[in-house]
């Protein structure tokens, strides 16, 4: 139950009842068209001018009263502030000079981790080609490196100017011996000429006596070639008689059919040698080929019996998948019969609901006396 029975406060009472006194002379003052059309109330007026001098006369008092103690207040904590950045100062300055005579920054435990002078002290990641700490890992190690590059260079000139000096060296001697070796060129040539001149006087000799032996030599073997041709000659005869008394009496012109017989197998044959097939071997191959005749032909029925097969395999699946189809399609006009009489029943409730608050619950749309109830005080 609540409590609107309640006495109210007293002063909240007169607070009320003044409030409402004052808004009546307000009003009357407002409202009352002689009083807004000739003039208004002089004494009142003066009244609340003098009340708002004094009033601002005493605001006046009291703003000077505050702005004396601000200032003096301001004064002293500008004092304070100068005093306690004095000290502050003061003590930075011993602060400093303490840490800069007692705590230096090599005197840290931790001055290894940031001590700018590190990279310069510490050992190199890498050292030499085969520095064992150089790992996979690392990345300090790559194919195509060689940090011993400019040693190997300066020991690669000092190598070259060796080999310079080793080249001029030689080159000098080969120079020397070479001049050597064509003073030797030129008396051995002379050594030879004079050899030469000799010798040609006596391979002239030699020419003259082995013409002679070569004649005698050509002389014999003449005779020879022409008794060794008469040989060949005879042998000859004797060979072509004999070459056709064997073609005359021999298997290949006789037609003997084992000659044309292969020594690879017994189907095969000797082209060359081969007169043709004889009775057996003709009928074999026909009846061969009758026999493959039949097979064909039933291989190629039952080809046609198994397409026939497939084509009835297909109609069937073809008659399936229209019932799958027709019975897919029945279903679907089912769901959207379903849903058709869902929407309608859900539109008949939002019918219902639109026709419950527009004639049960909006039943009271404002009147004329709603909108007059306004402007009718002086606020």
């Amino acid at each position: 139950m609540y409590k609107f029975d309640l006495p109210l406060d007293t002063r909240e009472a007169n607070a009320i009842a003044r409030r409402r006194n004052c808004e009546e002379q307000r009003k009357s003052r407002i409202f009352d068209a002689r009083t807004r059309q000739i003039g208004v109330d002089t004494a009142g007026l003066s009244a609340q001018i003098e009340e708002k001098r004094l009033r601002d006369q005493i605001e006046n008092e009291r703003k000077n009263a505050y702005d004396a103690e601000m200032i003096k207040n301001s004064q002293i904590c500008s004092l304070l502030d100068t005093r306690q950045k004095n000290d502050t100062m003061r003590q930075n300055v011993e602060l400093n000079k303490f840490r800069a005579e007692q705590q230096t920054a090599a005197s840290r435990r931790e001055f290894d981790l940031y001590d700018p002078e590190s990279k310069k002290k510490d050992k190199p990641a890498r050292v030499s080609d085969d520095d064992p700490r150089c790992q996979v890992s690392g990345l300090q190690l790559f194919q195509g490196e060689d940090l011993s590059a400019p040693e190997r260079k300066k020991l690669q000139q000092e190598q070259m100017r060796e080999w310079i000096k080793q080249q001029l060296n030689e080159k000098n001697r080969e120079q020397e011996a070479a001049r050597h070796a064509e003073a030797l060129y030129q008396k051995k040539m002379m050594e030879l000429d004079s050899r030469a001149v000799l010798l040609g006087k006596e391979e002239e000799e030699c020419r003259r006596n082995l013409n002679i032996a070569t004649k005698n030599y050509n002389a014999a073997l003449d005779a020879e070639r022409k008794a060794k041709e008469a040989i060949d000659k005879q042998k000859e005869l004797d060979d072509n008689f004999t070459e056709l008394s064997n073609q005359v009496f021999g298997d290949t012109l006789t037609e003997n059919p084992a000659v044309a017989q292969s020594s690879f197998g017994a189907h095969r044959v000797i082209t060359d040698r081969w007169k043709g097939m004889n009775e057996d071997q003709k009928a074999e191959i026909q009846r061969i080929r009758e026999q493959q005749q039949a097979e064909k032909q039933r291989k190629t029925e039952e080809e046609r019996e198994l397409q026939m097969e497939y084509e009835r395999s297909q109609l069937l699946q073809a008659n399936a998948a229209t019932l799958l189809q027709r019975e897919t399609e029945r279903k679907a006009a089912e769901v959207e019969k379903k849903i058709a009489e869902e929407n309608m029943r859900l539109q008949k409730e939002q019918k219902d609901a639109l026709t419950k608050l527009t004639k049960e619950v909006y039943t009271n749309p404002p009147t004329e006396a709603y909108f007059t109830q306004f402007n009718t005080g002086t606020r």
